[in-house]
């Protein structure tokens, strides 16, 4: 498919989108439109098992769907089921599939219970998996079959439902290249409900360029090797960071290559991350994600067979959590292994360096961290001013790179990337200001890959650039009382050119001259009209 075909696919899309929601705010739309698409990636997904490991046999002039139809019934059913959960982790029996439901659909026969039986066997067969059972069921929870505005009956409600699988089930999966599409198509779904959602974008997405700059900062350096590496974001949103970094890891498409570490406190955003990997052909075997709130539950691994417990680490984590959340700071949490080595919590007010520490906590000796903050965790002193020193003092900060103002949906503050690392060499810390240097569009500023590159490379050669980048020993830290503000270490001033008096002078009797030759020609006008 043509990348110019591709555009007008998504745009086509999201124009029929819009006007299937009705009244219903994007945020909550999302929520039918991306599950179907998931529904159907799986629903294909298995079609391609039975055929690829030959557990049913297609006879010519026949369809996969017919023929798992004519095969799995009755008694053999469940063992069709159980056969598809042990490989898969979940298992769509055949008069749930994408291809029957359409079937229904085409020839008037859905009713409005359909669609909750689907989902119930669904979370049934997800059960059979035991390993398998967190990352699918549930998933499609957030499906809301009863809301009113999706019709006032339930058989007004059916029919919205099935206009929405008739819309999904018209994407054009592969083009003339092969390139499989559906994966791009749901990743831009959530961008644009992202940026129509407000405030609420913001909680569930970061834009695509900021995680590009992350997920490089953190695979610099990084080999291919035939060891696993692991990726953490304790704040993962829709998990588009997280997928990001394996787009940047050598051979981080591979299987097995890389490990998927996230948690999410809002169930709805937590569902959106389990999809979206999935539809991404990340296996439930190469991920592990949580629905949980990352500052009251660290990472559940638990107790070892010693009773000891050994927090586990990554080689790289990245997080754009909730800008100055608050969060629950009761003086018990200095007790907490996360927070105990810093002696101060983040404010109740202001949570950002709660997340800084967690994400620390789980930071592998040779591992890199990024994570993008609001620039008042650059100054803002008291407790936050004694966490900030004890990092400096550990050696763990890398680098501070300072990003332009409007990036992100649902705020228009600039935000600034804290770079950590653990066993560094050096005890310098690299400042770049990146503020000024973004493409300006009409509702949000925009990062170009010249702008993306010139950070990274910046970072990567780690020197001084003239009102870009500046290299900052120890001593001109503690000199500043460890404030990171940018502006203290990277002079972005600009001179105004030195002004000629003369010429100015000369210019003025010019224009006053001018003027005086105007005034004379109006005077004669005036005098041959006889005023």
């Amino acid at each position: 498919m043509a990348e110019n075909t591709f555009q007008d696919l998504k745009s086509k899309l999201w124009a029929m989108a819009n006007e299937l929601r009705g009244n219903m705010d994007a945020n909550e739309f999302k929520n039918y439109i991306l599950a179907f698409m998931f529904y159907r990636y799986l629903s294909e997904h298995q079609e391609k098992y039975l055929v690829s490991e030959d557990i049913i046999d297609v006879p010519a002039g026949m369809t996969v769907n017919e023929a798992y139809k004519a095969e799995a019934q009755g008694e053999d059913l469940k063992y069709y089921i159980q056969d598809i959960s042990a490989s898969l982790g979940y298992a769509i029996e055949p008069d749930d599939t994408w291809v029957s439901l359409n079937e229904k659909i085409n020839n008037s026969e859905v009713i409005p219970s359909d669609y909750q039986t689907i989902f119930d066997n669904f979370n049934k067969n997800a059960e059979i998996n035991a390993e398998a059972n967190k990352d699918f069921k549930g998933v499609f929870n957030d499906i809301n079959l009863g809301d009113s505005r999706l019709g006032s009956t339930t058989t007004a409600r059916a029919k919205s439902l099935n206009n929405i699988v008739k819309l999904v089930d018209g994407i054009e999966l592969k083009g003339e290249d092969g390139r499989d599409v559906l994966a791009e198509v749901y990743e831009y779904l959530i961008g644009q409900f992202a940026a129509t959602a407000g405030k609420k974008g913001g909680e569930f997405y970061t834009p695509h360029e900021v995680s590009q700059i992350l997920a490089k900062l953190v695979t610099l350096g990084v080999e291919a090797t035939d060891e696993t590496f692991a990726v953490y974001d304790p704040t993962m949103g829709s998990g588009s960071l997280l997928l990001t970094v394996g787009s940047e890891l050598p051979h981080g498409d591979e299987d097995g290559v890389i490990k998927y570490y996230g948690q999410e406190k809002n169930t709805t955003t937590y569902n959106l991350a389990r999809m979206n990997l999935m539809m991404h052909d990340v296996d439930y075997q190469n991920m592990t994600l949580n629905n949980a709130d990352t500052l009251e539950s660290d990472w559940p691994d638990g107790l070892d067979n010693d009773g000891v417990d050994r927090p586990r680490s990554f080689d790289a984590v990245v997080a754009n959590p909730p800008y100055s959340a608050k969060w629950d700071n009761d003086k018990s949490k200095l007790k907490d292994p996360r927070f105990s080595d810093y002696g101060k919590l983040a404010p109740a007010s202001k949570a950002d360096y709660a997340f800084v520490l967690h994400s620390l906590y789980h930071l592998n000796n040779d591992g890199t961290m990024a994570i993008v903050l609001p620039h008042g965790v650059l100054f803002r002193g008291a407790a936050e001013g004694k966490i900030r020193q004890t990092i400096i003092e550990k050696n763990y900060l890398d680098a501070v790179i300072g990003l332009p103002a409007n990036l992100f949906y649902g705020t228009s503050i600039p935000t600034t990337i804290l770079v950590f690392k653990k066993n560094r060499k050096t005890k310098d810390i690299l400042f770049i200001d990146a503020s000024k240097e973004f493409e300006k569009n009409k509702n949000q500023n925009k990062l170009t890959a010249e702008n993306i590159d010139k950070i990274v490379t910046t970072y990567e050669k780690r020197e001084d650039i003239d009102k870009y980048a500046h290299v900052a020993s120890l001593d001109e830290i503690k000199e500043n009382d460890f404030n990171l503000n940018i502006p203290r270490y990277v002079d972005t001033f600009e001179e105004e050119e030195p002004v000629d008096l003369q010429e100015v002078q000369k210019l003025l009797a010019q224009d006053d001259e001018e003027i005086k030759q105007l005034e004379a020609e109006i005077a004669e006008q005036l005098k041959i009209l006889g005023v």
